[in-house]
This record gives structure tokens, sequence and C-alpha cells, in this order.
């Protein structure tokens, strides 16, 4: 059961600058002081603000490439000094924020690995508890909402207030277009459970590849998302880690003028008028959804009763596989897609089941 979270909005921690997109930019690793360098000049020229490099990776096969370690934080420090930019990077054990703080790292942010992790988590935020440091937290790796929020209340709990969330996508083993599934539904519900949270979008994970950053750093702030984290690298061809998904400096700054960013609301009176009206027929739409959905539920529980006097089973699944082809192909028609159609009637279905088991079960 999630509790309300006491957050400092990103826009005062003094860091980041509107209008959006707020960025965050910088390589995958930190791979030597001339590579952080240059790439932070690049960034530095047209107005980047904050500086990211991983300085440890996890990695998923030992014997890759896993981060220069403590000493790449010599190389962070000096970027502050040198374009007085705030720095940021990724830790996953107490070590890690010790060593951050030590340096003077001014954000940190937890990856998707360590944020499905409750014990890591809870590590990272007692070594936290008593600092002011900025925390952004990346979804977990599956699509648990409820692992990300624990992982905030946890850092909550330890007295963080900045602290914001990275929505990086979900791995997937279905074949997509992208490297993560994008999975914005749950951006969406986390952007409307925690309007207050800075939330920012972390395209270059989403996509495995530079070509397909637009599209995604557009749909961010089409969502209405803060900002971007986005990877770049003064030679991007020569990474040592994701190479493919990186931006140079000067591609980014093309990236980011690219962008269309829309206002979250307008004071224009014609608009006002014309989204209330067309949000109260939504809600006269959503009512008769309930109804009828209610109205389906009672069909389904007096179906779980004749099956239950005639000793059948509640599942018949050549019929609800007839059922779901006949709706995504009505769907088709109607200008819906399947996998929409799909997820409702695959949702109703469980209910029906779930109420005809009731039956079952003599609790209804």
């Amino acid at each position: 059961m999630s509790h309300e979270l006491d957050i400092i909005p990103g826009t005062e921690w003094g860091f980041f600058t509107l209008p959006r997109p707020m960025c965050i930019a910088g390589p995958c690793s930190a791979e030597s002081e001339e590579q952080v360098m240059e790439t932070a000049a690049g960034l530095n020229a047209f107005g980047i603000h904050v500086y990211r490099a991983g300085i440890w990776k996890p990695r998923t096969h030992p014997g890759s490439f896993e981060g220069v370690g403590t000493p790449g934080l010599k190389w962070l420090k000096k970027v502050k000094e040198v374009y007085g930019m705030k720095v940021c990077t990724e830790v996953a054990s107490e070590k890690h924020v010790l060593e951050c703080i030590k340096y003077g790292v001014d954000i940190i942010w937890i990856g998707a690995r360590t944020s499905a992790n409750p014990f890591l988590m809870q590590e990272v935020a007692n070594a936290l508890e008593g600092t002011d440091i900025p925390v952004l937290v990346k979804n977990p790796v599956n699509p648990d909402i409820d692992l990300w929020i624990g992982a905030l209340e946890r850092l909550n709990k330890a007295g963080l207030k900045k602290l914001g969330v990275i929505h990086r996508g979900f791995s997937t083993s279905a074949p997509i277009l992208y490297r993560n599934d994008p999975g914005w539904r749950m951006a969406i519900e986390m952007r409307t459970r925690y309007p207050q949270l800075t939330f920012f979008a972390d395209p270059s994970h989403m996509a495995g590849d530079r070509r397909y950053l637009l599209e995604l750093s557009q749909r961010a702030m089409d969502l209405g998302l803060d900002g971007l984290m986005v990877e770049s690298h003064c030679r991007p061809d020569q990474a040592l880690s994701d190479a493919k998904q990186q931006l140079t400096p000067a591609a980014l700054q093309d990236l980011l003028e690219s962008l269309v960013i829309r206002e979250n609301t307008s004071e224009n009176q014609a608009y006002k008028e014309g989204i209330d009206a067309l949000r109260a027929q939504i809600d006269v739409i959503d009512d008769n959804l309930l109804k009828s959905l209610a109205d389906r539920m009672e069909i389904s529980r007096k179906i779980g009763l004749y099956k239950k006097e005639h000793n059948v089973a509640i599942l018949q699944a050549g019929r609800w596989d007839n059922v779901l082809e006949g709706v995504k192909e009505r769907a088709r028609s109607l200008g819906l897609s399947e996998e929409f159609a799909e997820a409702v009637f695959n949702a109703i279905h469980d209910e029906s089941v779930r109420r005809q088991n009731e039956v079952l079960e003599g609790r209804r």
C-alpha cells in the first residue's frame, strides 16, 4: 500500500531551467578523462547544465566493460570545476553512495536492476540518510509499479525529499522495434498518482538505437514529462558500452531543437470550454461503460450458477479463443488496435472467470 510522498519539485533543486525539457546528458560510461572532458565541452557549449556518466556499470556478463570505478569520479569533479556543470552518476550500493558523497556528485540515479531489489534499495537509502542529494529512480526492469513506488518510499522514509523518476522502458522477450518496451501506460499511471514528482524519460535505453531517439523523446514530451536523460558521447561509435544508442553533442542539440514542446494546459477560454465539453462526453460514456460491465458480470454470475448446476467446468478455452478473434476483427473495423481490444477483453474475461469461481465455491 503506497503512501503520500513528501517531495520537493525538481524546479526547486537549482539544477534545471525551464521551459521543458529539463535535460541530463553525457556518455553511457566514463571511459577516460579526455573522453569525459571533450563530451562535457560539447554539451556545455549549447546549454546542458547537468552531466551524466556511468562510473560503475552493471553488466549481464562478466568480462564486459564494467566502468572505471572511483577514478572516474575525479573526472566528474573536474567537469564541475572547469565548466560549472552539475554531475550525475548511477549507484547500486552503500560503497557507491559514500564515494559519490566524497567526490561531490550532485545527483545520483538508481538503475532498473537496483530499483527492483528492495534489499539494495534499503542499503542505498540508509547510506543516503542525512544527505540532501537529489535522487532519480529508474523504473524496475519489469513493469511492476509497486516496486517502483516502494523504492521511492524507502528513500523518502530516509529523509530524502528531492526525488524524481526516470522512465526507461521494460525488458521483454517479444520481438519489438526497440531495445526495451516503452510501456508508456505505466509512466502515465505513475504520473497520475504522483503529479508532483519530477519525471524524466530515458529514450536511449528504450531505443537501443539512435535512429529512434527523436520519436521516443517527442512521445515523452507529448505525455507532459518534465525532461530527458540522453546518452551523448564525443565519439559514439568508439564507445565501450551502448555505442549504438549514443549521440554526439551536436546531434543531441539537433534532437532537442527538433522537439515540439506543448503546454500542459492553456488559459484560452475557448480551449477551456471546448475541453470541458469533450471531457463531459467522456464522463457519460465512462459511466455507461461501467453500467454495461456490471450487467455483463451479473450475466457471468448466472452462467456460473448454470455451470454449477450441470457440473460443467468454468473455463471454456476454445470458446474464448473464438470470442477473442471476433473481438479483434470487430475492433479493426472500428478503427481500434487489436492489442488494445485484446487487453481490454482479456481483463473482462479474467473478472468473469473470477465471478464464476465465486459461484462454484459457494461464495455468491
